[in-house]
């Protein structure tokens, strides 16, 4: 699968300097985490979810996520699992896995892991991993313990993704030491860890808070504090860190404003006004400066509860060619004993061993969502997207 493979291969070469690259499930997992994308969550109880898997995979989507938790009843979790075993048999039947997304399964407890590992069977081929909740230092272990044990069981790789969301790890007292420790068995099974996920929608629970359509997560001050120390301790550039997702956009259509629309004009006018009044009113332009913001805050991706988040996600995680030709100039062999050196586009500079770790991780996100021609900006990205 690739990132805008759902493109013509005519439109692609229109869009793009460098074409998004292949990847898949047995990719190095640090290639799974930069490439997760717009990760679209479904409720595993879903009559219709391997329909509905192979549509959103049409649609553009790399990544989703079948949930057994949050997302159903206490009471629904004995249906939805017989359900899913039934729609993975459904999946397989003419289905290239190939022409699937990366397929996780969001479980409640760790003894889910080995017992549906078990019962998928040799379906157990379309899954690509666990989504682990309430990841904590002594939840974590066991929920780990039995991904090696289903690995196992099947044969094969088995990746997984720990939730961070428990009130500990956002509690002033706890949060240090927890997230210590978080990292201490992050770094132990680092080999099937693509990335971690913020579950801020459960932050805020802690405190009864819910921010608005016109606001994002870093305008709540607890959530934004807890972000920054994720990847302070989480997200570091010197190969002791991981991907750090970011948090769900919890709106799909507006109710009445009490704020301008935050998406400028300009970008759209003359060419995508009929785009940017869709956006703002669907709330886009709130998704979409959060996405920016994730970005600038170290983090890559995004949970995502609604189809119509995946485009600007995506498109908003295509490379630049500016970024691309300051990440290229930056990484040059003659340029390694450092100093600084003017942007190619003549409006920055480029300090090459302040710069170097970004550089490094521009050219992995180059990689798996390409590289936009000289010319071709976000707008015309999303537009592709949602055409």
């Amino acid at each position: 699968m690739r990132h805008f493979g759902h493109l013509s291969a005519a439109r692609r070469r229109a869009l793009f300097h460098r074409e998004p690259a292949e990847f898949g499930p047995d990719s190095p997992v640090r290639t799974v985490g930069y490439a997760l994308g717009a990760t679209l969550y479904a409720p595993a109880t879903r009559p219709r979810l391997a329909e509905d898997v192979r549509k959103q995979a049409r649609a553009g989507v790399v990544s989703m996520v079948l949930c057994l938790e949050d997302s159903i009843s206490d009471a629904e979790v004995g249906a939805a699992e017989e359900n899913l075993v039934r729609q993975f048999r459904l999946l397989a039947d003419g289905s290239e896995p190939s022409a699937l997304p990366l397929l996780f399964v969001r479980v409640r407890e760790p003894d889910q892991v080995l017992d549906l590992t078990r019962r998928l069977g040799p379906y157990v081929a379309l899954l690509t991993g666990f989504v682990l909740p309430k990841f904590t230092p002594a939840s974590g272990a066991a929920f780990l313990d039995a991904a090696v044990a289903a690995e196992i069981l099947c044969g094969r790789r088995l990746l997984v993704m720990p939730v961070l969301e428990s009130p500990e790890l956002l509690h002033l007292e706890s949060r240090y030491e927890g997230l210590r420790a978080v990292a201490a068995l992050v770094e132990k099974h680092r080999e099937r860890i693509p990335a971690v996920r913020l579950g801020v929608t459960d932050f805020c629970s802690a405190y009864g808070l819910r921010r608005t359509p016109e606001m994002t997560a870093y305008d709540v001050g607890l959530v934004a504090s807890v972000i920054a120390d994720v990847v302070n301790v989480l997200g570091r550039a010197d190969g002791s860190g991981c991907v750090v997702t970011g948090p769900v956009w919890e709106y799909f259509r507006t109710q009445e404003r009490l704020f301008k629309p935050q998406l400028r004009n300009t970008p759209f006018s003359g060419r995508a006004e009929a785009l940017r009044a869709r956006l703002i009113e669907h709330d886009m332009d709130g998704l979409l400066r959060e996405i920016e913001l994730d970005r600038a805050n170290g983090l890559m991706g995004k949970t995502c509860i609604h189809p119509s988040h995946v485009a600007p996600v995506h498109a908003l995680s295509v490379v630049s060619h500016e970024e691309f030709s300051d990440a290229a100039d930056i990484l040059r062999p003659e340029a390694s004993g450092g100093g600084v050196l003017r942007s190619a586009y003549t409006n920055k500079m480029n300090e090459v061993k302040p710069h170097r770790a970004w550089a490094e991780r521009t050219m992995l996100r180059a990689e798996v969502f390409g590289v936009a021609r000289d010319g071709v900006d976000f707008v015309d990205l999303l537009a592709a997207g949602n055409a």
